[in-house]
């Protein structure tokens, strides 16, 4: 069984799971779901009802992160799992306190009881840290891209396109750097696929495209 990958080309939790299943170079069935009207063979695998959902002929796996580890712990060509402890860290602290920071900063009617600017700057907090941590390297911990770096930059994408304006004026020049050298890299344009929703009978469409 060719292994299937529930996916949502924008959202940040669907990118990580391309993102590690490209880095890994293992193929998968890609099923584009549109988030207001869900197909219904996904929601009947999906435990969450959220993207990403990979199904595989051993489960189900619902979680963005642990779909990465599930193909990098195959096949780690890059040594993405090679990384410190700090590195989980940054990922659990990502996953937590920046993204409901974000949300309250992105989603201000969801959240009518929330201060955005106050939210913003517990973001701007966590995205300092990043810049300290990267300094003058080009990733989190080195010269070469590890799980964290791939995990965090969806959200640090999603967070900067809130007012991109206004992060680019801020003082976290490897920050900065680091985020646009992702965005303009062959790998995020090849995990960035425009498709059509995708419906029950259609023909298989195989991920990924490019290895990048």
């Amino acid at each position: 069984m060719m292994p299937v990958l529930y996916s949502f080309r924008r959202c940040p939790y669907a990118m990580r799971a391309r993102l590690g299943v490209a880095a890994a170079g293992l193929s998968v069935e890609l099923r584009e779901i549109v988030l207001r009207d869900k197909a219904p063979a996904f929601l009947a695998v999906s435990p969450s009802a959220t993207v990403p959902c990979l199904v595989t002929e051993q489960g189900v796996i619902d979680e963005s992160l642990d779909i990465m580890i599930w193909a990098l712990s195959q096949n780690d060509p890059e040594g993405w799992l090679d990384m410190p402890a700090l590195g989980h860290d940054l990922i659990a602290e990502a996953d937590g306190p920046f993204k409901k920071a974000l949300d309250r900063t992105k989603y201000t009617t969801r959240y009518p009881d929330c201060d955005p600017e106050a939210e913003r700057g517990k973001a701007h907090a966590f995205l300092h840290r990043l810049n300290d941590q990267i300094g003058d390297q080009a990733f989190l911990f080195g010269i070469r891209p590890s799980l964290a770096d791939t995990a965090i930059l969806p959200f640090a994408r999603q967070f900067a396109f809130i007012d991109k304006a206004r992060f680019d004026a801020e003082d976290w020049p490897n920050l900065s750097r680091w985020l646009e050298d992702f965005l303009q890299s062959q790998r995020f344009t090849a995990i960035m696929p425009k498709l059509a929703k995708w419906q029950d009978g259609d023909d298989p469409v195989m991920f990924p495209f490019d290895q990048g």
